[in-house]
């Protein structure tokens, strides 16, 4: 009973006078809606007054367990937050923070798409407008990383070549097609995909169809040779081209390829 006592001078502010700090503690409790009253608490007269007390606190429980939490929720709801677009003191603008700008901003997102992925400068633009980065600050940022090597069209070209065709089989036209698409200059896409000659790409052609010829065993021979024809044509290479390199293929194997006619697949 003493603890309880002491703790309603302290709310009440009677035993603030000599310690300021104290008093700003017990404030926030002065204005408690859900708090007790303070002479139920600190009553000595009786057993009565105590027995009041218990049923006082067990109706103020009551109250925190149904109106009080509807009305916390009310006020939640109430009060806008910044999620919800509404002011909050944890804005930047409101502690005094200068707004992030949005060089430093352009250059956080350029590294990180660049992290473990070549990106070509247009990429890069893309990605930057997306994000509402200012034109003014999105080319300070591309033109510094292109001076020192983090943007390279050219190299990114040369090793989009190398790698599509090796690893895809794809052809100079779908090469120089998938390059466009991605941002990069005509005369870096002339340059990257002169790497590979004719010879080379027929070549390729040739390993296409021998790793497909087993699966179309057994099909009709004209729809062998379009099934083949078709797919050298999706991987970009020419028509005359991919029917020359698939009618080699199955006269290898017995088939009688003189009916075929030069239709295109």
């Amino acid at each position: 009973m003493t603890r309880r006592t002491d703790w309603a001078e302290f709310a009440d502010g009677s035993a603030g006078t000599g310690d300021g700090a104290y008093g700003a503690a017990a404030a926030p409790y002065e204005r408690d809606p859900y708090e007790t009253v303070p002479t139920a608490v600190g009553t000595r007269d009786g057993g009565e007054a105590r027995h009041g007390d218990g049923e006082a606190r067990r109706g103020g429980g009551r109250g925190r367990g149904t109106g009080g939490a509807r009305g916390r929720r009310r006020r939640e709801r109430a009060e806008p937050s910044a999620e919800d677009g509404g002011t909050t003191s944890s804005s930047r603008a409101e502690k005094g923070e200068p707004p992030r700008d949005p060089v430093e901003q352009a250059r956080a997102i350029c590294l990180r798409l660049l992290t473990g992925t070549p990106r070509t400068r247009r990429q890069l633009a893309d990605a930057l407008r997306k994000r509402e980065i200012p034109d003014e600050a999105a080319e300070e940022v591309l033109s510094r990383f292109e001076e020192v090597g983090l943007i390279n069209d050219s190299a990114f070209a040369d090793a989009w070549v190398e790698s599509r065709h090796h690893g895809r089989g794809l052809a100079r036209r779908a090469l120089a097609r998938e390059l466009r698409t991605r941002g990069v200059e005509t005369t870096l896409i002339d340059a990257a995909v002169s790497q590979l000659d004719s010879e080379q790409e027929e070549e390729t052609a040739r390993e296409l169809v021998a790793r497909k010829l087993r699966a179309t065993r057994g099909l009709d021979p004209d729809k062998r040779l379009r099934r083949l024809a078709g797919m050298l044509a999706r991987k970009g290479y020419p028509e005359g081209m991919a029917l020359r390199v698939v009618r080699q293929a199955l006269e290898e194997e017995g088939e009688d390829t003189e009916f075929f006619g030069d239709e295109s697949f």
